[in-house]
């Protein structure tokens, strides 16, 4: 584009902090930023831990726009080997682009690694919104085509960027999460208040059993939280990971980096005796609470809907938060409460054949997602008239 420089820089700790800060979260000038995961330090934090980089498939390669010597837009962006991660999935896709003959990889990826987290992916300064973006998008395509890479993805996108990108060419892909809102209550009672019978006595119920697991719970937040409690969340978040993922994405130098951000971070343990036995990492936005990381060294009936759910709904109601947002997946969020909502991500194809095959897929795919969400929302527990409470 006319008068705009595009570069990729080779880390985001290569970028100034105050460059990235003022397309990231110019808001938190004026207060908390919507959301931690797209500032400099959390990216810069992925990068100094280990967690991205060399030997993990994800190679930081950030992109950069600017006019007249300032930086005017910028975006997370990797080089990437493999699809693990990303929570937005293309295995199929590769699958079928390579038994035709393709090589699907490397790809280039626009997200927060190992973060199913809606937010901003094409970062601005006030005042360039337009041009910044569009240069970012353009940027991605052109990148994808000159290096002879298959696709760009930009994954958990806001719906303005998504509308944006597909006005440029990107294909437009839906999908779904289970998030939480608060409707003005003051206490969880009031929330309770609201659902059909059958589903609040079912919430007192499962309460009652997890907070009878033997010990305390607690929410820490800012100076409460402590080193050793990173140890202890260290130990769920690899049982989790091992579990689920064969090996955890993050590395524990990554858990004493976000020590460092702590007043952006809520950690809700389970303690028996005075020590953690089960956990929860949220990080907190201007407005929501994300619930990123759950795990446990005992089995307790309840305990992980408690913390990673229960405990989050509490804490948001008495910050006056509007949301939660609970992770990636898992229906089993509807009946507490947890909606389905629509989630969004743009993809560049570049080879024309493959591109169309993909398209009529995601033509598809987001009327089923579309009636899915329908179908959900009926089924949910608040209260629908007298027959149904």
């Amino acid at each position: 584009m006319s008068g705009i420089e595009i570069t990729l820089a080779e880390g985001v700790a290569q970028i100034a902090p105050a460059d990235w800060n003022a397309c990231a979260c110019p808001e938190a000038l004026s207060g908390r930023a919507l959301d931690p995961f797209t500032t400099h330090e959390f990216l810069s934090g992925l990068e100094r831990s280990g967690s991205v980089g060399p030997g993990t498939g994800w190679t930081p390669r950030p992109v950069v726009a600017r006019a007249g010597g300032t930086v005017i837009a910028v975006a997370p962006l990797y080089i990437k080997s493999h699809s693990q991660g990303e929570y937005v999935f293309d295995h199929g896709w590769a699958e079928a682009f390579e038994r035709a003959g393709g090589q699907y990889y490397p790809k280039l990826q626009c997200a927060v690694p190992f973060s199913p987290v809606t937010g901003r992916r094409l970062l601005t300064r006030p005042g360039h919104e337009a041009e910044g973006r569009a240069a970012l998008l353009q940027g991605m395509a052109q990148v994808t085509e000159q290096a002879g890479l298959s696709s760009a993805h930009i994954t958990f996108c806001t719906e303005a960027e998504a509308e944006a990108g597909a006005d440029r060419g990107w294909l437009p892909r839906m999908g779904e999460q289970f998030h939480w809102t608060n409707r003005g209550y003051a206490g969880f009672d009031d929330f309770l208040a609201e659902l059909a019978s059958r589903k609040r006595k079912a919430i007192r119920k499962e309460r009652e059993r997890a907070q009878a697991f033997g010990g305390r719970i607690r929410a820490l937040t800012g100076s409460e939280i402590r080193p050793e409690h990173w140890q202890a969340m260290w130990a769920f978040y690899q049982d989790t990971g091992g579990r689920k993922w064969g090996r955890p994405y993050l590395t524990r130098a990554f858990f004493d980096t976000l020590h460092a951000l702590r007043d952006d971070v809520l950690l809700i343990l389970a303690e028996r005796d005075g020590i953690p036995v089960a956990g929860a990492l949220n990080l907190i936005g201007r407005d929501t609470l994300y619930g990123r990381y759950w795990g446990c060294l005992e089995d307790h009936a309840y305990l992980h809907f408690e913390l990673c759910y229960h405990q989050a709904v509490d804490w948001a109601i008495a910050q006056g938060l509007a949301r939660v947002e609970a992770g990636a997946q898992g229906e089993h969020k509807l009946a507490r409460g947890y909606m389905p909502v629509p989630t969004r991500s743009l993809h560049w194809i570049v080879n024309p054949s493959f591109r169309r095959a993909v398209a009529r897929y995601l033509d598809e795919e987001r009327a089923a997602v579309a009636e899915e969400i329908a179908d959900l929302d009926a089924l949910g527990p608040f209260r629908r008239g007298d027959l149904q409470d």
